[in-house]
């Protein structure tokens, strides 16, 4: 999906409009067009290659609000050379995107259904336009249920938009850490212990999940049990991607490529690797 029409291998000049600390390893980046790309349409759940001058490229998931096309978000954690680069750049400088690719959460699919969003550390990113998407168009869906782990308090993104999104009466939020500090008051213990005390109707939800491999097994498992059916689940695998145009291999499970395939599957289409350690 390429709603911009345009020839999605060209990058595009952005200029560095804001960054924001969110964790000790973890930034976002706000970016201005240089060369007239103008509004940057994506779907939720998209992602763009995104370079660093002289470093080279990475895939991030666009972590931005999809009806505001003018401004293009990225959330990057620092975890190797590029993302390093990106993380350190300041107001000003530059850097060229191309994209977007992928797939996209069913929002279109998800209206009329309760929706259940599961993301663990920076699983929430890539989610982020989906719930930015549902609110705006709340009256459409069910009941919306948010739940959000990380390792500590420490390592939580979106703090402010979390509480912002908890004091809504027509979402339910819950977080939790694996790991609590002395000025936590929140749930202590893995996402997936939110599940089966989380307000939803199995037979009409959507859910969408995001984060680390063995989160995401586990919260599958936790949501068959409470009987979502397995085409109502959907996940994103997009931590596997290198290249993002299915050149390096890395990310191919059995005939299919994450980058051109995904990264947001059904998980009727990827079960059968999902019963295998470190997909």
């Amino acid at each position: 999906m390429n709603p911009l029409n345009h020839d999605p291998m060209f990058p595009h000049q952005y200029r560095i409009e804001q960054t924001h600390v969110e964790t000790y390893d973890t930034r976002t980046l706000k970016l201005e067009p240089l060369d007239g790309n103008g509004s940057f349409l994506f779907a939720p759940g998209q992602f763009n290659m995104v370079y660093s001058f002289g470093i080279g490229e990475v895939p991030i998931s666009i972590s931005g609000d999809p009806s505001k096309p003018e401004r293009l978000v990225h959330t990057i954690r620092s975890v190797g050379a590029v993302t390093k680069a990106l993380c350190g750049l300041r107001m000003g400088d530059e850097i060229a995107v191309r994209g977007p690719y992928g797939t996209h959460w069913p929002v279109e699919s998800a209206v009329e259904h309760d929706v259940v969003i599961v993301a663990g550390g920076v699983g929430l990113p890539p989610l982020r336009p989906a719930i930015y998407h549902i609110l705006a168009n709340r009256g459409n869906y069910g009941r919306i249920v948010l739940l959000y782990g990380a390792r500590t308090p420490r390592d939580m993104v979106y703090t402010s938009e979390l509480k912002h999104w908890r004091a809504r009466f027509d979402v339910d939020v819950e977080t939790t850490v694996d790991t609590a500090t002395p000025e936590w008051r929140g749930n202590v213990g893995v996402v997936t212990t939110l599940i089966p005390r989380a307000g939803f109707d199995p037979a009409k939800t959507k859910a969408f999940i995001c984060g680390p491999e063995i989160m995401t097994r586990f919260t599958i498992l936790e949501l068959q049990k409470r009987s979502v059916a397995t085409e109502n689940i959907f996940i994103s695998l997009e931590r596997n991607m290198k290249c993002g145009v299915g050149l390096c291999g890395h990310c191919q499970l059995g005939s299919v490529f994450v980058c051109k395939d995904g990264p947001v599957f059904p998980l009727d289409e990827v079960k059968q690797f999902m019963a295998k350690r470190e997909i």
